[in-house]
């Protein structure tokens, strides 16, 4: 048998079969040629492993980085190796186990608020986990600091870690504590005007996927929103029309007037999506150029006489319109006249209205009446100039009272049909857009309002926007009425996305309130059978996960230093 055949005809020929290819192999007497194969693969195979030819030593890893901030306390960290292992914490049946892969991202944020730094020998786990799961990448590698990313380095499949917005975390962490992780590194030549760049920043930029090179510039325009834009700026030209519209939306969350120069020539984009996106956020600026040219062109199509509004729709889109981001064509369904006027309002500043009103304020400018079945388009447009630009007194005015119905249909009075052509969209008022511009406190006391008035069935994106963990009586509402629908023999499993918001969102002191809902009730002779030990165990499992975010909170806790403190 032939001990010297090429890898490669030995592979070939194992994968067309020895009867169409013959093997470079000589069986042995009585000796089959597919034995004869086998053979001689098992052979070459113990040959390529062991015969590595010695290699030149590679030159040892520069030392990891101090990360100065205090340790994780004991229990803290044996909690952190729990959660990244993935292990069921505490007993109980299969549905009654806190679901650990839920609780990370929490743990991971209440450590980073405390300003401690992942152990050392947790650091590779932790970038396995945030490989896995890109939600965790951001406070992941927070916690993991400068060290992180020197570890990072040393492995290509952590290389995620090295770009984006988790990266931009973890170096400005560096920087804090005084760690040399991004001493010697030059600056981009730029403009005179504009912020110097990076170099680790440029090359982060230019070489990253287009996910890393969002997240990158999200993170540059949070710490400095200027620079971020001059990250933007040296290569928007070269950007596709799709990246450029997606770069574009990331300036949302820390759009300032600064911004205001590099959006209005992006109205001039030859993407027609960009040139939408760039006039959405200028008008989102109130005292932008363009707001004020909308403005203008609502005030020529909107009066108020003897007490009721009336509407002259525009009747042709023309270019200046288009430029201001207007879009021409309506979608199916849509009248032309009311499309066109319902994107002049909501682009229009939402203070004007007071102003050309006599003074009237939200509540009263959204009670008045509207005249010739414009009403619902102009309800909708206000909507969503409120929610643009996150104006509280008329997000709180076109909520309404949570008592009414939640159907999103037009208001009391309205006719079926506006002027423009076709019913409005049912969606038009989205009480979860407009709940998200109020302070918390008032928004969870809507919404336990909603809930008590109208029960859970559409309260899910409500409760979505109510900041965490949720306050009373917006905890207690959701409670009572899951305790309503276990009472009435409901069917159990359609709140099981309720109770997995709750298991997260819940203040975990109310684990012991909610201790006596773990038992078994009777069930309704018309209920769903089962659904008693059912909601037992669903009720089990909030009990143990609050009472494990509650561990989890106090295990964070700094140790008491007042027992050990020197005496005066």
């Amino acid at each position: 048998m032939s001990t010297t055949a090429p890898w490669d005809d030995l592979v070939a020929a194992a994968l067309l079969g020895t009867e169409r290819r013959t093997p470079p192999v000589a069986p042995r007497p009585g000796q089959d040629t597919s034995a004869a194969l086998l053979d001689a693969a098992a052979l070459s195979t113990v040959r390529r492993r062991a015969g590595l030819r010695p290699a030149a030593a590679r030159p040892a890893p520069s030392p990891a980085p101090e990360d100065p901030r205090p340790p994780l306390p004991p229990a803290a960290r044996n909690r952190l190796a729990m959660l990244l292992a993935g292990r069921s914490a505490g007993g109980g049946g299969r549905r009654s186990a806190p679901d650990l892969a839920e609780l990370l991202p929490q743990w991971l944020t209440m450590a980073n608020q405390r300003g401690y730094r992942a152990p050392d020998a947790l650091l590779p786990a932790l970038l396995d986990a945030a490989r896995a799961r890109t939600d965790l990448r951001p406070e992941a590698l927070a916690l993991g600091g400068p060290r992180v990313l020197w570890l990072a380095r040393l492995n290509p499949e952590w290389k995620f870690a090295l770009r984006g917005g988790g990266a931009g975390r973890a170096a400005t962490t560096a920087e804090a504590a005084g760690s040399p992780a991004g001493a010697g590194v030059g600056a981009a030549p730029a403009a005179p005007d504009a912020p110097a760049v990076p170099a680790d920043v440029q090359r982060q930029w230019q070489e990253g996927l287009f996910a890393e090179r969002v997240s990158l510039l999200a993170a540059v325009r949070h710490r400095d929103p200027e620079l971020g834009l001059a990250l933007l700026g040296g290569t928007w030209s070269m950007e596709r029309a799709e990246d450029r519209l997606m770069f574009l939306d990331s300036l949302r969350d820390d759009l300032s007037p600064s911004d205001e120069p590099f959006l209005e020539q992006a109205l001039a984009d030859r993407s027609r999506n960009v040139r939408a996106t760039a006039a959405e956020l200028l008008s989102a600026l109130p005292g932008s150029a363009l707001a004020s040219r909308m403005a203008e062109r609502s005030r020529a199509r909107v009066s108020l006489t003897g007490g009721v509004i009336a509407i002259d729709a525009p009747a042709e889109c023309d270019s200046g319109m288009e430029r201001d981001g207007v879009v021409a064509k309506p979608p199916s369904g849509r009248g032309e006249r009311a499309w066109w006027f319902g994107q002049l309002v909501e682009a229009t500043p939402l203070e004007c209205w007071s102003a050309w009103f006599g003074g009237r304020g939200a509540a009263e400018i959204v009670a008045l009446p509207v005249a010739d079945g414009w009403q619902a388009d102009l309800q909708a447009a206000w909507c969503r100039a409120a929610v643009r630009q996150r104006n509280v007194a008329w997000s709180r005015a076109l909520l309404g009272a949570p008592s009414e119905p939640p159907a999103a249909s037009p208001l009391p009075g309205s006719p079926p049909a506006p002027a423009g052509g076709q019913p409005a969209a049912p969606s038009w008022r989205d009480p979860a857009k407009l709940l998200s511009a109020l302070p918390p406190a008032e928004r969870a006391e809507w919404v336990a309002d909603f809930i008590a008035a109208h029960g859970l069935s559409d309260a899910f994106r409500l409760l979505g926007v109510c900041a965490v963990p949720w306050a009373e009586p917006l905890g207690r509402a959701v409670v009572d009425a899951l305790d309503i629908a276990r009472d009435a023999g409901s069917y159990p499993w359609s709140f099981s996305g309720v109770m997995g918001l709750a298991e997260r969102c819940l203040d975990p002191d109310q684990a012991d309130r909610l201790e006596v809902l773990t038992a078994i009730p009777d069930e309704p002779a018309d209920g769903s059978p089962g659904a008693g030990s059912y909601w037992s165990e669903a009720f089990q499992r909030l009990v143990g996960t609050l009472r494990l975010r509650a561990a989890m909170r106090r295990e964070l806790e700094p140790p008491d230093t007042a027992a050990v403190s020197p005496a005066p």
